[in-house]
């Protein structure tokens, strides 16, 4: 670990950024060049003392979780969050990790929707980070460890992700979530993340074996979804997708037709998950921050 060359990386990169470019507010009373520490830390979820020491070069070595997090705070490019992997001592991270890094231009859309659902997910339908008006809409995902990041685990394993949608749905999102994990399991083979999670839902679902057994590939979402929230109720969405085919990832955003009962109740939904996560600042788990 190279304590010199990591604490100037560090800092030449928090002072190119500006507040603006995180959604921050500048403020009249700003000396410092680019965001302060302490706004970097908030970013990424930990203590503004620990970045201060590694910024500082001082402290323990930081863990691989604690470099991703504040690789997307720095809105690091791809190329730039490897060096700063090999400054803290623990090499390249594999093609499976890196496809987890957040493009900046990809961060910086999500970054300003904050007040509309919209999400950032791989391709195993992980979710790596989601706005606070999502988490108001759909939960918030920062809760599920292992296969259950996946909502394909989720939609075959249990009940939950289903009871989110209007029953109509269901058959079509089954054959699409299917047909999505054919897809990765073809490229990634066998032995990887892919094939640990086919094998565990050819052992725990009868539907996912069934559509298994089709191999359909190249399913589409419907632009239009229908939900069922419970506070709410039933919430027609458009979901406008955009996929980033360097890292692999998709960004999804639900938005309702303005005037419509469903945009009045997205607009509550709004409302309500501001009150519940004012003042919130835990740490999110397996690197899903919201915004």
């Amino acid at each position: 670990m190279d304590y010199q060359e990591l604490s100037d990386f560090l800092r030449k990169r928090r002072e190119a950024l500006q507040p603006e470019d995180v959604g921050l507010p500048r403020g009249r009373r700003r000396r410092t060049p680019g965001l302060r520490r302490e706004e970097v830390a908030a970013l990424a979820v930990m203590s503004p003392d620990y970045y201060s020491r590694l910024e500082g070069g001082r402290g323990p070595q930081p863990s691989e979780a604690m470099l991703t997090a504040i690789a997307r705070a720095l809105h690091l490019t791809l190329e730039e969050r490897d060096h700063l992997f090999v400054l803290a001592g623990h090499g390249i991270p594999a093609r499976s990790t890196r496809t987890d890094h957040i493009n900046p231009g990809l961060l910086r859309i999500l970054e300003r929707l904050e007040d509309t659902p919209a999400m950032v997910m791989n391709r195993l339908t992980e979710t790596l980070m989601q706005t606070r008006a999502h988490m108001a809409f759909d939960g918030d995902h920062s809760r599920y460890t292992g296969q259950e990041r996946s909502a394909i685990y989720r939609w075959f394993a249990g009940e939950e992700e289903k009871a989110r949608y209007h029953p109509s749905a269901w058959d079509l999102h089954s054959r699409t979530l299917a047909s999505m994990l054919r897809s990765v399991h073809a490229v990634d083979g066998p032995a990887s993340r892919a094939g640990a999670l086919v094998r565990t839902l050819l052992n725990t679902s009868e539907e996912f074996r069934r559509l298994w057994d089709e191999h359909e590939v190249g399913i589409a979402h419907t632009g239009v979804k229908r939900f069922r929230h419970p506070v709410v109720g039933e919430l027609e969405l458009h979901c406008q997708i955009l996929h980033d085919s360097d890292q692999q990832q998709t960004l999804l955003v639900f938005t309702a037709s303005p005037g419509s009962e469903s945009h009045d109740k997205l607009r509550l939904l709004s409302v309500i998950g501001s009150q519940q996560l004012s003042g919130d600042t835990s740490a999110p788990v397996h690197g899903v921050p919201t915004l």
